[in-house]
């Protein structure tokens, strides 16, 4: 059991606790880390709906100057589920915020998804995947998130107000969920590179013989839709970019596969913080979970892709949207990829549309399934009805 003293610093006052036998205390026991910020920005988080960016402290420490880690920064990551669980109740405490926000979720009673393993030729060679399908009309291609897999997207291929306009089609990458992994790859050694994901998707377009899917994904997935309406843009319908920009940095975390680091517990509460406290519990509580079953090193990897390897920088500006429209999508709350971020990249590619998603953070596709569909049809419409240029 978790063992570890550790303490809270609001301005001149610090509360230590001490988890210990699955119970917690305060404590006047020696921390081993204190999480520190200044009071206005404790404030804010404490809020019933906090600003974006202090809806978690990982947020704080990545956009909020005064927050930081004092002390052993390993036992702090070693226990973020105990800090995470403190400081949420602290904000019910402190603003009388529901323990995160209940869910109004109704499925279909059938489940309308069909799956199969199929083989794909890679540039590496042959292997085997697992793909997901539902609905008819225009193809729609889904692009699951670092280290996850298709399961992200359940719930959008249940909801008949897309699927009976749409077919929608969702895989696993290689090594990911159920597909196999890439032949001669050690196991937690796998590291996407753009190359290799541009070859697996159009290795399953073609597979599939997809009619010029339009591409939705979020986080690296959105990135690599934009290098998709570069590379691509005859056999690509047009893509919706969503937690996109030309370059993200500061992603790749080296917890992540640390070998004092507890990887299915650390990575499900690092993404936990990604997501909007509006989104419902039964969503984001299917997030960390899932993100707790991926292999060992699968998220590291994908990250080498998103925050070290791909760079749209000189690319991003020669997209065509004549021949492939790109609408891009940005969750307010989203913190690793601001708003911000994403609407500077959609300026520099001519004709490019760009919405900010309010109460939806870096997931939006899966924290908050409902409201991302409000938001995903007029994109989706706007790429069907928008005039297109073939060379």
């Amino acid at each position: 059991m978790a063992q570890v003293t550790f303490a809270i610093a609001y301005g001149a006052e610090t509360v230590v606790f001490t988890a210990a036998n699955g119970k917690l205390d305060v404590s006047e026991g020696e921390p081993a880390f204190t999480l520190k910020a200044e009071e206005g920005d404790w404030d804010f988080f404490l809020e019933k709906l906090p600003p974006p960016a202090y809806q978690n402290f990982f947020g704080m420490l990545m956009r909020v100057e005064s927050a930081r880690v004092e002390g052993d920064e390993l036992a702090f990551v070693q226990h973020v589920h105990i800090v995470r669980r403190i400081l949420e109740l602290a904000r019910g405490v402190a603003s009388g915020s529901p323990d995160r926000a209940p869910a109004a979720v109704v499925d279909a009673v059938a489940d309308a998804r069909s799956g199969s393993y199929i083989p794909i030729a890679l540039g590496t060679g042959t292997t085997t995947i697992y793909v997901e399908q539902a609905g008819a009309g225009q193809d729609v291609l889904l692009l699951h998130t670092a280290g996850a897999d298709s399961r992200q997207f359940r719930h959008l291929m249940n909801d008949a107000r897309i699927t009976d306009h749409f077919r929608l089609v969702a895989f696993d990458l290689p090594g990911h969920g159920r597909s196999d992994q890439l032949d001669g790859v050690r196991p937690g050694a796998q590291a996407l590179t753009t190359d290799s994901y541009i070859d697996c998707i159009m290795s399953v377009v073609r597979s599939l013989k997809l009619a010029q899917p339009i591409v939705v994904g979020a986080s690296m997935a959105g990135a690599i839709c934009l290098e998709l309406a570069y590379r691509h843009p005859d056999e690509i319908g047009g893509v919706v970019p969503c937690e996109a920009s030309e370059k993200i940095e500061g992603r790749q975390v080296a917890w992540a596969q640390h070998p004092l680091v507890n990887q299915s517990l650390f990575v499900p509460e690092w993404v936990d913080g990604l997501m909007a406290p509006h989104s419902p519990k039964k969503y984001r509580d299917e997030i960390w979970w899932g993100y707790s079953q991926g292999g060992y090193g699968t998220f590291y990897g994908d990250i080498f892709f998103y925050s070290a390897e791909w760079d749209g920088r000189d690319r991003v500006a020669h997209i065509d949207t004549a021949r492939c429209p790109v609408v891009m999508l940005t969750g307010e709350y989203d913190y690793s990829c601001t708003p911000e971020m994403s609407r500077a990249t959609a300026e520099k590619i001519p004709g490019a549309v760009f919405s900010v998603m309010t109460e939806l953070g870096h997931f939006p596709h899966a924290e908050n399934p409902p409201r991302f569909r409000d938001y995903l049809l007029p994109a989706l419409a706007q790429i069907v009805n928008a005039p297109r240029q073939l060379s």
